[in-house]
């Protein structure tokens, strides 16, 4: 398929953890760019790849300025993320193709949403997130369950924090897998154990994963022995 791409320019970088940075790219004025929250886009880099595009869910709620935003880990020997982090400067020019990908939300919110994530798997969801919440779609409890190792990888924590003492509808969960009951007050493990529990009477709901295939192909596999149909289970895979 070919894919229609626009010279965009950066106009911000934000460094959010010591490996990854928000990325803001402005797309050009005589370009009516239009997204969905929880699709995706492709930049097309100079790297030297047989393959020279590279998928970025857009992790910013839809707007009408022509900007969206990418948060990116670096990746050990990748060839995309290694130009993005050494060669890309405010001001850069990218290539930033069309919002692809069908990651949508269901049109009426009349259930529980429950979001499953891990590392940069957040982006489509904080963009539904904050769709949801700017936009004051009518909906019912919303759960973020985001897994990561430490403190320091959990990504957009106070704008999570703070929306949920604003909202009281929005809850959430930060699960790390590196930190100790007295270094962390908050939920120690992995991210399968506490939608598992919330869950647990199957309620109506439908469940957005993003995040590796691991993680993903257990989620899918234990909300639907909990009983869950599987069309309620909506997913997006990094590798």
């Amino acid at each position: 398929m070919a894919y229609q791409f626009y010279t965009s320019t950066v106009v911000n970088i934000i460094d959010e953890t010591p490996t990854t940075k928000r990325f803001y790219i402005k797309l050009p004025e005589t370009v009516d760019f239009q997204f969905k929250a929880g699709q995706f886009v492709m930049l097309d880099m100079p790297i030297n790849h047989k393959h020279t595009t590279r998928s970025y869910s857009i992790a910013s709620a839809p707007n009408n300025e022509n900007i969206i935003e990418l948060i990116i880990v670096i990746k050990e020997q990748g060839s995309g993320t290694t130009y993005l982090f050494s060669d890309v400067k405010i001001g850069s020019s990218i290539q930033v193709s069309q919002a692809l990908g069908k990651l949508f939300l269901p049109e009426v919110l009349t259930e529980d949403i429950c979001f499953i994530c891990t590392g940069t798997g957040v982006a489509p969801f904080r963009s539904q997130i904050f769709d949801i919440f700017k936009k004051n779609i009518p909906h019912q409890n919303v759960y973020l369950v985001f897994g990561n190792r430490t403190q320091q990888d959990i990504l957009y924590r106070n704008e999570f924090e703070e929306l949920a003492k604003k909202e009281p509808s929005f809850h959430f969960i930060p699960v790390l897998s590196r930190e100790t009951p007295e270094s962390w007050g908050g939920k120690i493990g992995y991210v399968h154990e506490v939608y598992k529990d919330l869950f647990s009477d199957v309620r109506p709901a439908w469940f957005y994963i993003c995040g590796w295939q691991l993680m993903l192909r257990e989620a899918r596999q234990n909300l639907e022995t909990m009983g869950y149909d599987r069309k309620r289970i909506r997913f997006e895979a990094f590798d």
